[in-house]
């Protein structure tokens, strides 16, 4: 047994330790460069930056997290797998401190604030009056 080798088989083209140390977690917000396929058969990247609502799955092979944005006043959420092969790299813009593990009261938290703006915006309207120009 003086031969004995350690040959380390290569699963997927991902850096899987590496994605293993991104310290992330719900209330930070991050870019995720992911590979979308063109027309033309090429790959481009495409970045998508939020706020994590969601970590799901710990460090297992099937973890996922939940990436929310607002976008012309519309939110937006994309679920990224940690492992996946299409993300190029996952970036942590900012970090905040949340007190819990999952988010998910944000969205009705966006909803409540556009509608209160949106209240505002309606009575400011109501209160302009049209000139009359007389000739």
């Amino acid at each position: 047994m003086a031969g004995n080798k350690i040959t380390k088989i290569k699963f997927s083209p991902v850096d899987i330790e590496e994605r293993k140390k991104l310290d992330f977690k719900a209330g930070d917000t991050v870019n995720v460069s992911s590979k979308i396929l063109d027309e033309k058969g090429k790959y481009r990247l495409q970045s998508f930056e939020g706020i994590v609502l969601a970590r799901k799955h710990g460090k297992e092979a099937g973890a996922t997290f939940t990436v929310r944005k607002v976008a012309s006043g519309v939110g937006i959420e994309r679920i990224f797998p940690l492992y996946s092969p299409m993300i190029e790299k996952v970036e942590i813009t900012k970090r905040s401190r949340a007190r819990r593990s999952k988010l998910y009261y944000i969205r009705t938290k966006a909803v409540k604030d556009v509608r209160r703006k949106m209240r505002s915006v309606v009575n400011k309207v109501e209160t302009i009056e049209p000139e009359v120009v007389e000739k």
